[in-house]
């Protein structure tokens, strides 16, 4: 993998990009905050994830607040001001918060929201809920009860909540959870939607099945993650290999196109799931910021293109 100087010194000239992003920003979206998700860098405080992450061209940062995240939810009330003062001290933005709620009465949950909403950070995404496969009826409709709860506390405190879409979990097929989601009070629908992840719903239903998945999600899209696979076979079996964006299956092209169809304002969360080789933890860090910047080129590359952006 090249070094983060040759992928700084590609960005730096192609200047055009940080234009496409300004251009994007006040053309398509009210602020579109291409943001680093923040768990691939967690050595890094506040001030360290805005300093470099701003050279390579991101506009904010998705934050981790949640158990062995940036933040941990026990202390949310000291460590979160103190986080996103230090990013937006920098030059970024926090649009987002990456959680592990689940439902509205768990300790942690008005905490989070309540400073969240202190911040002006607009979105968070909650947490999972698994399927045990024992009765996914039943399983569905406690997830569903569970996620009404959370709702209710995002409305209350006006932070959007953006259900993440991830293959192998309730909700991974968009079509299982849209009809509790559908079934919110009809003043929750501007708070509560979807954090639409194509690489999953790829996973889950291949071309037509994330297609189907997006039109079904595009009139509540609140946050968008970015992150590509492809399908290995190793010893007989097959397995999701997470790689470099553009490498694998997800068909860029086409959903930057819905998804400028759409309409869409809300922030992007660009993942780097796929291993990052280095010696060191310095090493591995120079790396990552090496492979967020090339990963960062090709969506603004993308988004431009569907936007019909100069």
């Amino acid at each position: 993998m090249p070094t983060r100087r040759e992928f700084v010194g590609t960005v730096a000239a192609a200047g055009a990009y940080a234009a496409v992003s300004s251009t994007f920003a006040k053309a398509a979206v009210d602020k579109p905050a291409i943001c680093f998700f923040s768990k691939h860098l967690p050595d890094l405080d506040g001030r360290g994830l805005a300093r470099a992450l701003k050279p390579l061209g991101f506009g904010g940062v998705d934050l981790t607040v949640r158990p062995k995240g940036h933040v941990e939810p026990a202390r949310v009330r000291e460590l979160l001001p103190v986080f996103v003062n230090g990013i937006r001290e920098e030059g970024l933005e926090v649009p987002m918060i990456t959680t592990d709620l689940h439902a509205g009465d768990e300790p942690a949950a008005a905490a989070t929201l309540e400073t969240a909403a202190a911040l002006k950070i607009p979105f968070f995404k909650p947490g999972y809920y698994y399927y045990a496969f024992v009765d996914v009826r039943k399983e569905l409709a406690d997830a569903a009860a569970k996620i009404r709860s959370l709702a209710a506390l995002s409305v209350k405190h006006r932070v959007r909540l953006g259900f993440h879409n991830h293959a192998g979990y309730v909700g991974g097929g968009v079509w299982d959870i849209a009809p509790a989601i559908d079934a919110l009070d009809r003043e929750w629908r501007d708070w509560v939607g979807y954090y639409f992840d194509v690489r999953h719903a790829v996973v889950e239903g291949g071309d037509g099945g994330w297609r189907s998945a997006f039109n079904l999600a595009a009139p509540r899209l609140q946050m968008i993650a970015l992150k590509d696979f492809y399908w290995e076979k190793n010893a007989g079996t097959w397995r999701q290999q997470n790689c470099p964006m553009g490498e694998g299956m997800v068909p860029w092209k086409p959903f930057f196109a819905a998804l400028a169809k759409s309409g869409f304002n809300g922030p992007v969360s660009l993942h780097l799931e796929y291993a990052i080789p280095g010696a060191t933890p310095a090493a591995v860090q120079e790396n990552t910021l090496a492979a967020a910047a090339r990963d960062l080129a090709f969506v603004k590359k993308g988004l431009a293109e569907a936007y019909s952006l100069p």
